[in-house]
């Protein structure tokens, strides 16, 4: 052959397998199909800069946002909304008289590519857990009047609520399927919200030292129904949880990904702030990738 054939062959040959490799990471750059957000206040990530949407305190450096840039999807959709319940994925969401958020699940169609869940928090009562045992933790901070509380009558009152609140979460799973039948479906978990080899640190947080095992093992106990809900329903579980340990609200400023009471970041009190949804982000980018 030639050599002026022979580099123009060779050039052809080249140039083909480039395009062949710049498809190739064309279609993994670009996944088919719209990205869909469900969820609570842990996904939404109220008062973290900039929020987009004011009657569910949502942000455009949440999780998911983060995700879907990072990943490309052909179309974004974020409905999450602080204080949603699994009732609010199939019904309006109102604070007071105003309605802040239609049923999340309309948001999800049969051309998504990708449904995230956060859900379950609210459905054992975050909030009032908070108010809860911050209040006990004033009449005996060195014992575990919380868990006394919770415990009473030898019935453990959260434990039941997340057994509860399972087959909502299941339930969930099969609509969003029913209605997005190609989409891959993930079920995004908890951070660590209280130090995980330690009693705590009130009274810079006001968790009594004897509850804080109590409520870390409660975090643990919603992640596990969680997980075990997304297995009995053909979706993903992503865990959160352990990539976040050691950043819980009694570290200091810059370490701590979860805000306390007084929130030393912009967040909303045990909340995550914008570190703690970037390591929320990495970690369900990670998933995407398994």
């Amino acid at each position: 052959m030639p050599n002026a054939v022979r580099a123009r062959a060779t050039v052809a040959v080249g140039g083909a397998l480039l395009l062949a490799v710049a498809t190739a990471n064309a279609a993994v750059a670009a996944p088919p199909g719209k990205y869909v957000s469900l969820g609570d206040s842990y996904v939404s990530g109220p008062l973290i800069p900039d929020q987009v949407n004011l009657g569910c305190l949502r942000s455009d450096q949440n999780y998911p946002s983060l995700t879907a840039a990072a990943e490309g999807f052909s179309g974004f959709a974020d409905v999450s909304c602080g204080a949603a319940t699994t009732d609010d994925m199939t019904q309006s969401q109102a604070d007071g008289p105003i309605v802040v958020n239609g049923p999340q699940l309309n948001a999800v169609t049969s051309d998504d590519g990708l449904v995230t869940l956060g859900i379950g928090g609210n459905d054992i009562g975050f909030i009032s857990i908070i108010a809860t045992c911050a209040g006990e933790s004033l009449t005996n901070p060195f014992g575990s009047p919380c868990t006394a509380h919770y415990t009473a009558g030898g019935t453990d009152q959260l434990a039941a609520a997340i057994d509860a609140t399972a087959p909502k979460v299941g339930a969930v799973l099969q609509a969003i399927h029913q209605r997005a039948p190609q989409a891959r479906v993930l079920v995004v978990g908890y951070p660590d919200i209280l130090p995980e080899y330690s009693n705590g640190c009130w009274p810079l947080e006001p968790i009594a030292y004897g509850d804080v095992s109590y409520l870390r093992s409660t975090e643990k106990r919603l992640n596990s129904m969680l997980a075990e809900e997304a297995a009995a329903n053909n979706a993903q579980y992503v865990d959160t949880y352990t990539s976040t340990i050691g950043h819980d609200v009694c570290q200091a400023p810059g370490t701590k990904w979860i805000e306390g009471l007084v929130p030393l970041a912009p967040a909303a009190p045990f909340h995550p702030n914008a570190q703690g949804e970037a390591a929320m982000a990495r970690a369900l980018e990670a998933a995407l990738g398994s």
